[in-house]
């Protein structure tokens, strides 16, 4: 069944919701001290993020094209039940960071968090799934093991 549809695509309103929140955490930012780039002060951040993402919002918002004037209404509402597979495979994901990362270490759990949310996506082949899962999870030992010096061990067994 097709209908008529004359609205922007979802870039377009994603674009300016991003816009909206940048704004507004710019606002509520602008209230705390913001202080210079040598001293900064607790605004800062809040600030400079703020107005990252309202621009990206802007640049997302402007680049959204008119959607076609007849939309297969298939495609203007895709299955949810389509979707369960990569909802399942987040939450699942999540929950094992939590309980490897506790009673294993760093290393476990970040290649299960990758691992397991890879598999998510219906295209993902096991190979592809574990070169992934690999490489993030050395990237995740360079950056924050050893660069940020979290406190999380990168193998324990038990708690």
């Amino acid at each position: 069944m097709k209908k008529l549809k004359t609205a922007f695509n979802r870039d377009y309103y994603g674009g300016g919701l991003m816009l909206l929140l940048g704004l507004i955490v710019v606002m509520i930012g602008r209230t705390y001290e913001i202080g210079s780039m040598r001293s900064m002060g607790p605004g800062f951040v809040p600030v400079s993020l703020g107005a990252i993402l309202a621009i990206l919002g802007i640049s997302i918002a402007a680049g959204a094209k008119r959607e076609s004037a007849e939309t297969n209404e298939a495609e203007s509402h895709p299955e949810f039940t389509a979707e369960w597979r990569g909802w399942i495979c987040i939450i699942l994901s999540v929950v094992a960071f939590v309980v490897l990362g506790e009673f294993f270490g760093f290393i476990p759990a970040v290649f299960a968090v990758v691992f397991i949310s890879a598999l998510g996506d219906r295209e993902n082949t096991i190979g592809r799934v574990l070169l992934l899962s690999l490489g993030t999870t050395i990237f995740g030992v360079i950056v924050f093991w050893w660069l940020l010096k979290i406190q999380l061990p990168l193998f324990t067994w038990g708690h």
